[in-house]
């Protein structure tokens, strides 16, 4: 059954990822985490253009992808995340794997897209 869900994220981290390599390995863990399946990826690396610097790494799934975006050279780091799937999935999973990274702050925007942009509340119980 097919649902469209996308969760997108806006979090400043104190603690951003700056390595390529562990980039990949969140996503990969991300994935198994929120029970979906690789199907390219992860592929990760990191941007040294000044105003633009940061890792961006993305992982194709078998239901469509996770978009991962950390510009590191503001304090705190922005990271930009964007899970895209359409097959069921806890966006509560996903919050919880970015505790890692230490948000100080956290925003976001669950949709619905099977007919359109809905907006779906999350139980966070």
């Amino acid at each position: 059954m097919l649902v469209h869900k996308h969760l997108i994220i806006r979090a400043e981290v104190a603690r951003p990822p700056m390595a390529p390599g562990m980039v990949e390995e969140w996503l990969e863990e991300l994935v198994s985490r929120i029970g979906m399946k690789v199907l390219s990826g992860p592929h990760a690396e990191y941007v040294t253009v000044p105003g633009n610097r940061g890792v961006t790494g993305v992982v194709i799934i078998e239901t469509s992808h996770i978009a991962m975006h950390v510009w590191d050279e503001t304090e705190p780091s922005l990271m930009q995340l964007d899970v895209y799937t359409c097959g069921p999935f806890d966006p509560n999973i996903v919050f919880d794997a970015l505790a890692e990274f230490e948000p100080v702050k956290l925003e976001y925007k669950y949709l619905d897209r099977e007919h359109g942009l809905t907006e779906v509340l999350i139980d966070d119980s």
